[in-house]
C-alpha cells in the first residue's frame, strides 16, 4: 500500500495507556515519509487524557492540520473529546471496516483507536486504508452537512432541523 503524500502532516497524540501504541504507529508514518507532529504524552505515566486530545481536535477544527490520529485505552475517551471540537469528525475505528467507512462515509479527520483494545499490526493496516479511503462526496457530503448545521444551533443560530 502506497500512502499519498497529499495526506500530510498529520498530528498526533494520546494518552499513557496508548503511549506504546502511538510509538508503533509514529514509526510506521515516519517509515512511509510522512510528516507529523507529536503533541504527546511521551511515557507511560498517567496524564489526563482530555488535554491531549483537546491539543489534536484544536489543530484539526482550526484547519491548521487536516488530519489527526488519537489513542487512548480504548479509544473512547479520546473519541468524546475531539467530537466536542467544531469541525471535527473523530472516528474510533478498532477494525477495517471501520477505518475505511469512517473515510468513505464521514469524511473522518481524526482516527481514533484504542491502544488497549487493538495490537499493533492491525493499528498500522488501520492507519493505511484511514489515509488511503477517499470520501465519496454526494449524499455522504449532504448529511455531513445536515450534523455539523447543529454546531451552529449551539452557536444560537436558527438551523432546520
Amino acid at each position: 500500500m502506497s500512502i499519498s503524500p497529499r495526506h500530510t502532516p498529520i498530528i498526533i497524540g494520546c494518552d499513557h495507556a496508548a503511549y506504546p501504541l502511538k510509538e508503533k504507529v509514529k514509526a510506521h508514518l515516519i517509515k512511509k515519509a510522512i510528516d507529523m507532529v507529536d503533541v504527546g504524552t511521551d511515557s507511560e505515566i498517567s496524564v489526563d487524557y482530555t488535554c491531549f486530545g483537546a491539543k489534536v481536535a484544536a489543530q484539526v477544527s482550526t484547519g491548521r492540520f487536516d488530519r489527526g490520529i488519537l489513542l487512548c485505552g480504548t479509544g473512547l475517551g479520546m473519541s468524546m473529546v475531539a467530537n466536542k471540537f467544531p469541525h471535527v469528525r473523530a472516528g474510533l475505528c478498532n477494525d477495517l471496516f471501520s477505518a475505511i467507512m469512517s473515510r468513505r462515509h464521514n469524511n473522518a479527520n481524526i482516527l481514533v483507536m484504542g491502544g488497549r483494545v487493538i495490537g499493533e499490526a492491525l493499528a498500522v493496516e488501520i492507519v493505511n486504508v484511514w489515509l488511503e479511503t477517499p470520501f465519496e462526496g454526494g449524499r455522504h457530503q449532504e448529511r455531513i452537512d445536515h450534523f455539523e448545521s447543529f454546531e451552529r444551533i449551539e452557536q444560537g443560530l436558527k438551523v432546520k432541523i
